[in-house]
């Protein structure tokens, strides 16, 4: 007999991204900021650490009050966890164990790995051929869960479409979970939907606009509601998710937004200079709302493009799902590493 149980023996992963240690890349694999965090997170730390003898702020107090500070909410409508990834696994056991979820078949890869960890039928709708969310298809089915903007395409579904989605779901007693890691760079947030919609819950990651990778920090915002089953799930698994560094840190980052915005607004640029340059040389480019781009890199299978970038020093993404393999995905980083990749890109593909 094993010593594995069923559910361990029956578990297929999530796959990273990769993070070489053996040379150096430029690296646009993972979709990191290409920046440093604000200026304050480093004072926010200093002398910090005689007191990681002391267990942190098990609700994280502070870092919710200028999260609710700066979102326009209120501090019970918020939840931090280790990561926008800890606080997704908590909703879908909170909102979906036990049920048949709906989501895009292109999507985040996490999501069908936390629906066979924690009892979720998970089922799939997929996307139109151009990539983009079939809101109508989704529909058919509840409760649902959509990154938005999409990964890894990048693409992004207007408010008025979430807005449908968030009604069909209420009528019918059901959460609709909206993961928006990349919404800082998108035309828009779904923020103000949560006056109108109490089973609307949006996620939320320091990673990608704060530049806070390493500390893992994300958040949820939604009714207190939905909150306090958040809550509920955290205290039955670890009761100090964010150690006393990560608060300090992401509470720093939140507050200065000016730092944030202006970070934001270089990857932009730099984004759309990129796909401009890509389309004008004839190749396949999604107009991305998030900070990559989802570029098709061959007819068939783009993982020979992967690799001979490798070995030209730049990591990239690939997938080797079916509808995916002929794509890769490319963070945005700085303009002289988008200037480099834009060129090796041009040149490889187009020959």
């Amino acid at each position: 007999m094993p010593y594995e149980s069923k559910l361990a023996l029956g578990l297929t992963p999530y796959t990273a991204g990769e993070q070489p240690k053996d040379r150096q890349f430029i690296k646009l694999n993972t979709n990191e900021n290409p920046y440093p965090p604000s200026p304050r997170v480093a004072q926010a730390i200093d002398g910090l650490c005689d007191s990681l003898r002391l267990y942190p702020d098990m609700e994280a107090t502070s870092l919710r009050e200028a999260i609710a500070r700066v979102m326009g909410v209120s501090p019970e409508e918020v939840f931090c966890g280790n990561g926008s990834d800890e606080v997704l696994a908590f909703a879908f056991a909170a909102f979906f164990a036990g049920k048949t979820l709906l989501a895009p078949d292109v999507t985040y890869s996490f999501y069908p790995v936390y629906a066979r960890l924690f009892g979720v039928d998970y089922r799939t709708v997929p996307l139109r051929e151009d990539f983009t969310v079939d809101t109508d298809g989704l529909m058919q089915g509840l409760p649902v869960a959509l990154a938005n903007p999409n990964a890894p395409t990048g693409l992004w579904l207007d408010k008025g479409e979430i807005r449908r989605l968030a009604a069909h779901s209420r009528a019918n007693d059901a959460v609709l979970l909206v993961d928006e890691a990349y919404a800082a760079f998108a035309p828009e947030t779904c923020c103000d939907l949560l006056t109108e919609f109490d089973n609307l819950l949006l996620v939320r990651t320091f990673s990608k606009s704060h530049s806070l990778a390493g500390m893992r920090v994300g958040y949820a915002l939604g009714s207190t509601r939905l909150i306090s089953a958040l809550r509920r799930i955290r205290d039955s698994f670890n009761s100090y998710p964010l150690d006393r560094l990560a608060q300090a840190a992401a509470t720093a980052s939140v507050l200065d937004g000016d730092y944030t915005a202006a970070c934001v607004a270089k990857v932009v640029t730099a984004r759309d200079k990129a796909y401009t340059r890509l389309r004008s040389a004839g190749i396949t480019v999604l107009e991305s709302a998030t900070n990559f781009l989802f570029v098709r890199a061959a007819q068939e299978d783009a993982a020979p493009v992967q690799q001979a970038l490798r070995e030209r020093g730049i990591l990239v993404r690939h997938f080797s799902a079916p509808r995916l393999k002929s794509w890769l995905r490319v963070t945005v980083g700085t303009a002289e590493d988008m200037d480099r990749v834009t060129d090796a890109l041009i040149e490889l593909i187009r020959g």
